[in-house]
């Protein structure tokens, strides 16, 4: 093995690219990119190392190259192999985190939405905001304040938002093109600061309802005032240039790395954002590589990039539109130690925690909301449905508060509206039901929805709780894989699944969650079958699985027809005699017991 990587390494050429360390086994343990390959390579087997490279380098049987023409090809190849090949020993963007915009979309009829993706499709972004919960806050202020549409479809007549003054009504009325553009351009300038603008206005208006002696009016006016002050509170952090810029600061500490970011946009610090990760290299060249797949694929990058003493890589300044500084003085040096410092302190915070053993329960319930971009969500009700080729069909809901099952919560449902084994009309079935309830019933909702189910029920219950019921909850649905373990979390409207760290608390607990309400699901499915009759006998005969048990209905259709037929019958579906005439012995027992008068 060592004569091997000793010829390989004096093939290696003195050309920029990527290069993949493997294990024993050829897994990749690390990926990295260089300018000259040649020298990159061979440092890793000459000279010494800290405690954490050895411990690389011990398990390095051999490795490989890419050549490419620049360093900044380079840099994007390395981001994208660390994606797909998930290396351990390489810092990774583990939650791959994109942060909320409020968007216009680029309609005839232009409409506001929440978004973690900028994408140059002629939209108008504005954010990024810390949270969902953040930027929902201030989309529902702007809801108030202009009237654009709300449905993704035009509607054939007007509905609640036309009768409250937050919509237009294009559905039925004639909506010129300059009125919307001029509400653009007043959501833009109020987002952009001219709030205050809006408040002296609505001010005016409160007093003048007031001295008409219009009480309710002045005290609507009021409230909106209020609220306009609290969405919209003025960041003490401001730079007179007026410049969009990102701002990045980072401390190591046990083995993890913490690395806060501001985010500057028009002179003024909107939104921050940390994130603390374990990580085995050199703390600096750890951080470097977090900047570069921080900006990989991302379509919003600021003019200004202001990074610490020492950290700036040649692939991010020939990758990136913007100019990468690090300042020496001044106020942007005050501002990149800011964010120095708010690292350190969230990492301290951090590692507090883990001393103190923080109740892991409780700790999953706040990872998810991060994981999410949401308010910690405290209160969980999650929907599964189960039937054989559609007969009785149920649905079953259970409930997690603080990340524990709330067993006296949990809910059955019978299919009602359903004919045939149709999951999405059924999904839709049960979250109508279930929250048209709640809302007749002025009961709380949830803080989280989970669909056991991938991209197909997740849309219908969106479908049913955004267009029908009006309700914005968010809603995340859980996809299984071949062997029937949770897979991909997909979340809300978004394109691609949410990565989630497997080994993290977030993940296990949403994988309590979806096996709890699978489990209950599949009883209740059970006692329903067992109330009906329906293949209960076969549930009893050692060899027959769910799936077995699946084509044996679906061949024959019931259990009548199954005592009625001869071992024949079943060679076509894969049983053999010996397993034949059980199931008949069994099937034909339990008729004639059934039959026999009590």
């Amino acid at each position: 093995m060592e004569q091997t990587l000793s010829d390989k390494l004096a093939l290696l050429p003195a050309k920029p690219g990527v290069y993949l360390m493997k294990g024993q086994s050829g897994e990749i343990l690390y990926v990295g990119k260089a300018k000259v390959l040649k020298n990159r390579v061979r440092s890793y087997f000459t000279g010494s190392h800290d405690r954490k490279t050895q411990a690389l380098v011990a398990n390095i049987c051999d490795f490989e190259y890419i050549v490419t023409d620049t360093v900044a090809e380079a840099l994007i190849l390395e981001c994208n192999l660390i994606k797909q090949h998930t290396p351990p020993y390489n810092i990774m963007l583990r939650d791959d985190k994109t942060y909320p915009y409020i968007k216009i979309t680029n309609e005839m009829h232009p409409r506001l939405q929440i978004v973690r993706r900028v994408k140059r499709d002629g939209a108008k972004y504005f954010g990024p905001y810390p949270s969902a919960f953040a930027a929902q806050a201030t989309k529902r202020l702007l809801d108030r304040l202009y009237p654009l549409r709300k449905c993704k479809t035009l509607k054939k007549q007007v509905c609640l938002y036309y009768h409250i003054n937050q919509c237009l009504a294009p559905c039925e009325f004639v909506v010129e093109a300059q009125v919307y553009q001029t509400m653009v351009k007043e959501i833009a300038h109020f987002l952009a600061g001219g709030h205050h603008e809006v408040v002296a206005d609505l001010r005016q208006k409160m007093e003048r309802a007031a001295e008409e002696l219009k009480f309710e009016r002045a005290s609507e006016l009021r409230d909106l005032i209020r609220h306009i002050e609290q969405v919209m509170e003025e960041q003490k952090i401001t730079t007179p240039d007026q410049i969009d810029r990102d701002v990045f600061g980072f401390s190591e500490d046990r083995g993890l790395l913490s690395v806060q970011v501001f985010f500057v946009r028009a002179g003024k610090l909107i939104e921050r954002s940390v994130s603390i990760m374990p990580h085995f290299g050199e703390p600096v060249d750890d951080f470097v590589s977090f900047v570069e797949q921080f900006y990989h694929d991302r379509a919003d990058v600021p003019r200004e990039v202001l990074l610490p003493e020492g950290t700036t890589s040649e692939a991010l300044v020939e990758f990136l539109d913007a100019k990468v500084i690090e300042p020496k003085r001044g106020q942007k040096r005050d501002l990149v130690n800011l964010a120095t410092k708010n690292a350190r302190q969230a990492l301290d915070e951090k590692l507090q925690l883990m001393e103190r053993n923080m109740d892991r329960t409780l700790g999953a319930v706040l990872e998810l909301g991060d994981v999410l971009a949401i308010g910690a969500p405290r209160r969980i009700e999650s929907f599964d449905n189960s039937n054989i080729q559609g007969a009785d069909a149920v649905a079953a809901m259970v409930v997690f508060i603080d990340g524990k099952p709330a067993k006296s919560e949990y809910r059955k449902f019978k299919i009602k509206t359903v004919e045939g084994p149709d999951d999405y009309a059924s999904m839709r079935e049960v979250i109508r039901r279930r929250y048209s309830r709640m809302l007749k019933e002025q009961r709380p909702l949830p803080d989280l929805i989970v669909i056991d189910g991938g991209r197909g029920q997740l849309s219908a219950a969106l479908d049913v709780l955004e267009n029908e019921l009006g309700l914005e909850i968010p809603v995340c649905g859980l996809a299984k894989d071949s062997r029937h373990k949770t897979s991909q979390l997909f979340f809300m409207d978004e394109e691609s699944p949410v990565h989630i760290d497997r080994h993290s608390q977030a993940f296990y607990l949403l994988e309590r969650v979806q096996e709890e309400v699978h489990r209950f699901a599949i009883t209740f499915h059970r006692q329903t079958r067992k109330k009906s009759g329906f293949a209960s006998v076969l549930d009893e005969i050692p060899g027959v699985g769910p799936q077995r048990r699946k084509v044996l209905m679906k061949h024959f259709g019931s259990v009548k027809a199954i005592a009625a037929a001869d071992v024949d019958a079943f060679r076509g579906m894969g049983i053999g005699d010996k397993l034949a005439e059980e199931i008949l012995r069994q099937v034909q027992t339990h008729l004639a017991a059934a039959e026999r008068p009590t």
